[in-house]
């Protein structure tokens, strides 16, 4: 029975989680179209989320091409803990922002398979190529650890990788 209540319990907290999101904006949509702007906080800037406790100085993990677009990524700075969680953004320019499905993101290797993909969401709704969540590290982190960008685009996957810089 106690265990039974656990799981429930990890169960609505992780749901609460989730609902709440992380630093959302309450602006407008928008157009709809995606700026072409691929600016992402410089180096050593903050992200603060007073919802969520999070934040402090960005660490710039650089840019790389996954399908259409030119991705930017940065994670919030300090130790990737085993079990613990990275907040993650992305930036998706160059493409038709319109035609993603999904945006998902993962620590671990390739294989995204043996590992939880975190669905990302907008950060701003008003900036739609900006996409943002947790992403869980792995127990225990495994050799070639990286970031795992995931764009989903009609039914299509395109992935591409990050060093975390740890």
């Amino acid at each position: 029975m106690n265990c039974r209540r656990s799981v429930l319990t990890f169960a609505l907290v992780t749901f609460a989680l989730l609902i709440a999101g992380c630093g959302k904006d309450s602006g407008t949509t928008g157009s709809g179209q995606a700026s072409n702007s691929s600016k992402s906080p410089p180096a050593g800037a903050t992200h603060t989320d007073t919802a969520t406790g999070h934040g402090g100085k960005v660490i710039e993990l650089g840019t790389t091409t996954i399908g259409p677009f030119s991705v930017r990524a940065s994670r919030d700075e300090g130790e990737i803990k085993v079990g613990g969680d990275a907040p993650i953004d992305v930036w998706l320019t160059g493409g038709d922002i319109t035609k993603v499905t999904a945006v998902r993101f993962w620590i671990g290797t390739a294989r995204g398979d043996d590992f939880v993909k975190a669905k990302a969401d907008i950060e701003i709704p008003s900036k739609p190529n900006h996409w943002h969540t947790h992403a869980e590290v792995p127990t225990p982190i495994p050799a070639g650890n990286k970031l795992w960008v995931e764009i989903e685009i009609g039914g299509q996957k395109h992935t591409g990788s990050f060093d975390l810089k740890a």
